[in-house]
């Protein structure tokens, strides 16, 4: 569990250093970017798509971990959109709330205890 948290604490870190450096550099309108390199049907678009597919993989299995409940629901969305950057800190809450429970870490709680 000590790595996991120490990856995730660097990762966000390195994310938002990263992050904060191309919106200075660009702006922060990735959107287009990001769906018009996957329209091009070239290499861009497909790691795009790629990545797509985690991000909905992620929401589904944080609003899962919830049971679908009001908590499940607000954060999914946010796991969609968020990507690593909540991820990351997701990670970080949530390992510490189980006192770095592997089981109750990847699927919740309740399913843990039983």
């Amino acid at each position: 569990m000590t790595v996991l948290r120490l990856y995730a604490g660097i990762f966000l870190i390195v994310l938002l250093v990263y992050t904060g450096i191309v919106i200075v550099n660009h702006g922060a309108n990735l959107v287009p970017i990001f769906f018009g390199d996957m329209a091009k049907m070239a290499w861009p678009g497909q790691f795009n798509l790629d990545f797509m597919g985690f991000l909905v993989l992620s929401a589904l299995w944080v609003g899962w971990r919830h049971e679908y409940s009001l908590t499940g629901w607000v954060l999914t969305p946010l796991a969609l959109f968020g990507g690593m950057l909540f991820l990351c800190i997701y990670i970080l809450i949530v390992s510490a709330r189980v006192n770095g429970d592997l089981k109750a870490l990847l699927i919740g709680e309740g399913r843990a205890a039983t």
